[in-house]
Order: C-alpha cells, then structure tokens, then sequence
C-alpha cells in the first residue's frame, strides 16, 4: 500500500524512526513482524528494504532504521508528505507467552523489533547490549513501558562492560513469580552464543534471525538460514527467514552441535 511519511527523524548518530501513516498494515502488524519497503515511484532501486516494524498503533506504523548503504540513506532523507509503498506486513511474529514473563535480550536495533512486545507482554526484563552507548537504543522507551532494564555495552561506556549475555547468570539467580520466555534480536553472532546458552539452561523462547532480503515473500531462498532437521543427514535444512521466520523458536536454531 502507498503511506504518507507523518515523521522521519534523526534519533541519533546513523539512526532514524519513520511514522507512517498505513492504516491496513498497522492493523495487521504483530510484534516481530517487518515491512519491505519501496523507497519511491521512479524505481531507482530495485529491490526493496526489509525494516522490523517497532510498533504499530492508531493507523500508524513506526519504523527505525540504521543508515547503512545507499537505499537507506534516500529513505533518511525523505521528508513529511513523501510516500513509500509498504509491502507488509511480512514474515512469523513473536507469540507472547501471557503465562511466562517475557525476557526480551537485544543487540542494537533490535531493540525496534522486539519494541512492541511491551503492549502485550508488560512488565518484563530486557537486556541491552551494543558496542557503545552511540549505539544503545530505546533504553528511556522500555523503562517508561515498565520493563527492568540492563544494559551491556562492548567499551563499557555504558552498563556492564562485555556482551549482552554476560548478563543473563546474574539475572536468573534472583527469584521470579513467573518462569520467563525469552524473546531475542541482534547481530547473528550474538543469537548464535544466545541460543546455544538457552539450550544449555533450557530457557524457552523465540530469536528473530535478521537475513539479507531479495523478494521478502519466500520466492528467491536468497535469504536462508539454517534450522535443526534431525532427518536430513547433516541434521539441518535451509529456511526461508522472510517466509518461515524472521522469527524461530530458539531450539530449531541450528548452531553447529
């Protein structure tokens, strides 16, 4: 659908939030789902950018994005008024767990992806993690949602110096009136060490696997990973992230074993 751009603003260093006016995906959309989006009309870029979609309310779909090439940058610098086409939205979203609660364990932007599991999942823990504070995102946003938040920064320019997962040991020694399910987003290296400490702690949960994106509609198997297939002989098959995630249950993550 073609959406309006009600804001596109500049959050911080290379990060930008877009509002869009886009009634039909906002209505749909559910924590973990994404966007692909058209830049503009005149298709000077041909494929187009899958962005997770933070959250979705009153008609109006939020988006925040990295500046990181050049279809990025021309989203970056369109202004109020412009329009985009809004493929979407796309892909298997979280599945709040209302029983559980929710422990939400990110790395940089994807602090947006997992954003509005704060609307059905109140009141949780959520760990961020990033290379530095420049990098931090959303932190202000979840407390304000009620969630407990710990930060882990790379330089140690913020929170405790080290990965994001180094903070997992201290947080699961405090005592819980109810069992959490984690929720986790972030650059492949941190959900692969992720996955492997929730299967060796037998945490339950789901992990959004970020893949480079072609057709965003499962046609092009351009952007597989890879999933446990105990009858295959190397014990693993090829998913479609666009079609069959972003997000997957954490034990059908392959990680090597």
């Amino acid at each position: 659908m073609k959406a309006e751009i009600l804001e596109n603003v500049n959050l911080k260093g290379d990060y930008f939030q877009v509002r869009f006016a886009a009634p039909e995906v906002a209505a749909a959309a559910k924590p973990g789902h994404f966007v692909h989006v058209r830049i503009d009309e005149r298709r000077d870029f041909m494929l187009r950018r899958p962005v997770s979609i933070k959250d979705a309310e009153n008609g109006v779909v939020t988006l925040l994005y990295k500046v990181v090439g050049k279809g990025s940058a021309a989203l970056s610098r369109l202004e109020k008024g412009a329009c985009c086409d809004l493929m979407g939205p796309q892909g298997r979203p979280f599945t709040p767990q209302p029983d559980h609660r929710a422990l939400i364990i990110v790395g940089g932007y994807g602090a947006a992806a997992t954003w509005q599991l704060t609307r059905s999942m109140p009141g949780g823990v959520v760990l961020l993690g990033a290379r530095s504070t420049d990098d931090l995102l959303l932190v202000d946003e979840y407390k304000a949602a009620g969630y407990d938040v710990r930060v882990a920064t790379n330089d140690g320019s913020m929170g405790k110096k080290g990965f994001v997962t180094e903070l997992i040991p201290e947080l699961m020694e405090s005592p819980q009136d109810k069992p959490f399910f984690v929720y986790g987003c972030g650059p492949k290296p941190m959900l692969m060490a992720l996955a492997a400490l929730m299967r060796k702690e037998k945490m339950e949960g789901e992990l959004s696997l970020d893949e480079i994106m072609c057709c965003g509609v499962g046609s092009c198997f351009g952007c597989v990973v890879k999933v446990n297939d105990e009858s295959s002989p190397d014990k693993f098959r090829y998913a479609r992230s666009c079609k069959e995630g972003p997000v997957f249950p954490a034990e059908d993550i392959y990680i090597g074993e």
